[in-house]
């Protein structure tokens, strides 16, 4: 598995090309049936593939925190809203709160979410290949890719699978 992840940057890269001119066809003209075959594929592929292999999405990146994911997450650690955006957050860039630091604070030794139970939005539907309306996000999916070892599976097969 650690092999495919350190490659897998530049199999996106490879990939980067064909990938996107693929997106913007399918952003034109999405399949009626879209939604469906990319959730059959997500769920395939998550058949074969365990992230606890892998967390890599929790070793390079960082979650988006909603305000929601901020009440549930500090009211898990019994702390008060902005004790845990002191603790943990910052505002990026966009003036969104992301963690103060990557590989994540919550991710411990074993690959395991010390927070799994109440982890972020962003978490729980990582690397959103099963979301509703997938042409929508192609410039998240190409960014995903590059760092999730079953999104770049997942990208692979839909265009086997989607002849545009």
């Amino acid at each position: 598995m650690q092999d495919q992840i350190n490659n897998l940057p530049k199999l996106a890269k490879d990939k980067h090309k064909e990938n996107k001119t693929f997106f913007n066809k399918l952003k034109k003209k999405p399949p009626k049936r879209l939604d469906y075959i990319m959730q059959e594929l997500h769920e395939e592929e998550f058949e074969r593939t365990d992230c606890l292999e892998c967390a890599n999405c929790c070793k390079t990146t960082g979650p988006l925190f909603t305000a929601k994911d901020i009440q549930r997450i500090s009211k898990f650690f019994k702390m008060k809203e902005q004790q845990f955006i002191d603790a943990y957050l910052r505002l990026d860039e966009d003036n969104d709160y992301v963690l103060q630091s990557v590989p994540c604070t919550f991710l411990d030794a074993d690959n395991y979410c010390t927070i799994y139970e109440v982890r972020p939005k962003a978490c729980r539907e990582f690397p959103h290949t099963d979301r509703k309306k997938f042409q929508q996000i192609a410039g998240l999916t190409m960014k995903n890719v590059a760092i999730c070892p079953a999104a770049f599976n997942i990208v692979e097969k839909m265009k086997k699978r989607i002849q545009l």
